[in-house]
């Protein structure tokens, strides 16, 4: 594919460099030389000085046969005229833009071919949000992700002394679960990695990911988590766009307190929560956590726009007795250092954010992605489509399919059934697989498993 990326921040490069590192011919737009000449070192891909939304740029990168435009620049007006442009003048097919307003995002009409004419809009602070609240709904689990509408659940959680499946064999989970199926898909141990077999054993500070059926997540956590009491008291640092979202999603099912230092964003939160405590102040501020009493506080969240700020409140909460710490984290170097130490869970708007745009690009039918474990790893949801003489997956056991060493088949869903991925479950023409894969060099074998050959109409 022929495709244009505006704006060569964290998300606009990293998406490229997926891109570019697939073949594709990429073009990066950006205003920075510096950044773009460094981009051009680093990758193969074309580069591209100028304002992402002015024609006579878009025109130079190529828009005029461009197969899709990532707008991803951090200016939500650059990316909608980038977007009109495309359709305008070059009639781009597709057309991906980043907004982050949700003044923009709660329109829901304004986002159609015949008003703005954005084919995907994807909206990082409602992506982080929802990630948050996955987290603080599961006490003890890492990263929280869904697939096929909801049905099924990937979890990371890390491995506690005391919980049932420690030095034990993974052949012994099924033992312990009874009627309840699921597939531990990856194990991570320090910095190695591990697909494992039924003999592999589980140690204390391992970190499990696993896949299955939605309403059984919590039962299969306690597996490998020791029972952590049910989240009740939330406190969040920051009441930006993500600290407002977040706090309206809560505020329904946990007492919530959320504290801003501008005066006047806090009377604006104050008067547009409904039962959520609105505090003026600075969350670094010890004798403010004491007075609120942080001890008491199941989750803190630190989610300003500074990572030191988030970092610093982070510390202070967990030192003060805070149960759980999540923070917001920009700089990748950042959550190498803080996370598993200071920070319970360290989330990457970018990471997450990536993944969305990637659900859009991946070649074959693949319908879900997700960035893991900082980006090293990476889910997918997949159909499977065309019939055993088209389709390398079609009429196939599980174990049957050439799948690269990282990869591992969990789940596959058929309809309404989830059915966890044993070795002799024959593949069927529109069962959705969600596939994990501990090592992104290897997606590109992944995808090509989805498409099927030339007799399929």
């Amino acid at each position: 594919m022929k495709i244009i990326v505006l704006g060569a921040g964290q998300v606009g490069s990293t998406v490229a460099q997926s891109l570019a590192s697939e073949d594709n011919e990429v073009t990066i737009v950006d205003t920075a030389a510096s950044v773009l000449s460094d981009l051009q070192n680093r990758m193969d891909l074309r580069a591209v000085l100028g304002h992402g939304s002015y024609p006579d740029v878009l025109r130079r990168a190529g828009a005029e046969d461009a197969d899709m435009i990532i707008a991803a620049t951090d200016s939500d007006e650059t990316n909608i005229v980038a977007m009109q442009i495309a359709y305008s003048l070059f009639r781009t097919p597709a057309k991906i833009a980043r907004i982050r307003s949700a003044d923009y995002i709660r329109e829901k009409e304004l986002f159609k071919h015949n008003h703005i004419p954005v084919d995907v809009v994807i909206s990082p602070e409602q992506l982080v949000t929802e990630h948050i609240q996955r987290v603080i709904e599961h006490p003890g689990a890492l990263q929280v992700v869904d697939f096929a509408e909801g049905k099924v659940r990937l979890v990371g959680v890390e491995v506690t002394a005391s919980a049932p499946m420690v030095n034990k064999p993974i052949a012994q989970l099924p033992v312990l679960l009874g009627e309840i199926d699921t597939r531990v898909v990856a194990m991570y141990r320090g910095d190695d990695v591990i697909i494992p077999d039924g003999d592999s054993s589980v140690h204390a500070g391992d970190i499990v990911f696993f896949l299955g059926h939605r309403k059984y997540t919590t039962t299969v956590m306690a597996q490998f988590h020791e029972t952590a009491a049910a989240c009740k008291r939330v406190m969040i640092a920051g009441g930006g766009n993500i600290g407002l979202l977040l706090a309206r999603k809560l505020e329904r099912f946990y007492s919530v307190k959320i504290i801003e230092t501008i005066a006047e964003r806090a009377e604006f939160l104050a008067s547009t929560l409904s039962s959520a405590m609105v505090l003026h102040g600075d969350a670094a501020n010890q004798d403010m956590l004491i007075e609120e009493n942080i001890q008491d506080m199941d989750v803190f969240c630190a989610l300003t726009n500074d990572d030191e700020a988030n970092i610093l409140s982070a510390m202070l909460a967990k030192r003060m007795g805070a149960h759980k710490i999540m923070s917001l984290i920009n700089r990748p170097a950042y959550v190498d250092l803080v996370e598993g130490g200071i920070i319970d869970v360290a989330i990457s708007p970018q990471q997450i954010t990536i993944g969305a745009l990637l659900t859009h690009i991946r070649r074959g039918d693949v319908v879900a992605v997700h960035s893991l474990r900082k980006g090293s790893a990476e889910a997918l949801e997949g159909v499977a489509h065309g019939d055993a003489e088209n389709s390398v997956l079609v009429g196939r056991a599980i174990s049957d399919v050439e799948l690269p060493k990282s990869a591992t088949i969990g789940v596959v869903v058929r309809g309404n059934d989830v059915l966890v991925a044993h070795h002799d479950l024959i593949i069927e023409a529109e069962d959705h697989l969600i596939v994990l894969i501990t090592n992104k060099r290897e997606i590109g074998e992944v995808e090509k498993l989805f498409q099927v050959g030339f007799t399929f109409v």
